[in-house]
């Protein structure tokens, strides 16, 4: 019998780094040696320092202060592009903390690599976009919803440069985002977009067919304007109460099934995910008509989501 062996070649990946992954000795503890690298920059970014308590990473790095990104109208960020295999990818995975997350940025060059970004999505955002349905744009809350209250706590760290603009709209479903969000975009500088996916994807018969589309072209109009595309998930439902809109079938089991598709979708292409189901699960008092929240209601989404990623 003739063992066929199939071999799997290593895939090429880039990744801009400016702090401890330039350094020779970092390398070699990492990868086994030195890796090619070319001189690359961000635009839009800038950096902070942020303090490691890993023992390997301080060990490996020799310090215990590294640097991590913010964004910045007008900044930019010198550094390199590490060229690199899968293994060594996965090696410089391991390396860095939880503090960090990889996604794909847009390097002054116009090209696209990998970088090592704050873990919490928002704290780093000066321009937040959101785009949405009408739990995002706050239907049945006087005071504006989760998204005024995230706007007012974050135009408040910095009033001069801190931006957050609501885009959101009664009714949207994915497949309108994604068309309606391209021609939003550029007169507001964004460097965050916020995606907050509802639950009318999963009311209607087809919607979750389309999911996968929605959401890839969304990453790919997000990266185009070196925004952080962020994904909030679907809230709970209170099926039993739930209106019927145009048509529409509200039921937990789909917007379960919507949660979970988004999930797995975010983990598969390193973006970030913001589960909002859970503060109001079970709490049908929260809802003004099975799916809307009252301004109680909003205001501990709001407060989950700052723990998650403001």
């Amino acid at each position: 019998m003739i063992r066929v062996v199939r071999v799997i070649e290593s895939r090429p990946h880039t990744l801009f780094s400016f702090g401890t992954l330039l350094d020779e000795r970092v390398q070699k503890e990492l990868f086994g040696q030195s890796v090619p690298t070319s001189p690359a920059s961000l635009a839009g970014h800038t950096t902070r320092p942020i303090r490691i308590t890993d023992p390997s990473v301080i060990a490996t790095s020799g310090l215990d202060v590294h640097l991590t990104l913010e964004r910045r109208i007008g900044a930019e960020v010198e550094g390199a592009v590490l060229h690199l295999t899968d293994e060594d990818l996965a090696a410089a995975d391991a390396y860095e903390v939880d503090d960090y997350a990889r996604r794909r940025v847009c390097l002054s060059s116009g090209e696209t690599a990998w970088a090592y970004l704050d873990a919490n999505p928002l704290r780093p955002a000066q321009r937040i976009v959101i785009v949405g349905d009408s739990i995002a744009y706050g239907r049945c809350d006087p005071q504006g919803g989760w998204a005024a209250r995230l706007s007012a706590a974050h135009i408040a760290r910095d009033e001069a440069a801190h931006r957050v603009f609501n885009l959101a709209i009664p009714g949207a479903t994915l497949a309108d985002v994604r068309e309606q969000t391209p021609a939003l975009l550029p007169p507001r500088l964004p460097d965050t977009l916020l995606v907050a996916a509802g639950i009318n994807d999963s009311a209607a018969g087809d919607g979750l067919a389309h999911l996968e589309g929605s959401l890839g072209s969304l990453a790919t109009t997000a990266l185009s304007h070196n925004a952080r595309l962020v994904i909030a998930g679907p809230i709970w439902l209170d099926e039993e109460h739930a209106p019927d809109y145009e048509g529409l079938c509200f039921t937990r089991a789909r917007a379960l099934e919507l949660r979970e598709s988004l999930r797995a979708w975010c983990d598969a292409h390193h973006v970030d995910f913001l589960d909002m189901w859970e503060p109001l699960r079970e709490r049908p008092h929260l809802l003004v008509d099975g799916l809307h929240p009252g301004p109680e209601g909003h205001e501990v989404l709001y407060q989950h989501l700052s723990a998650l990623g403001g």
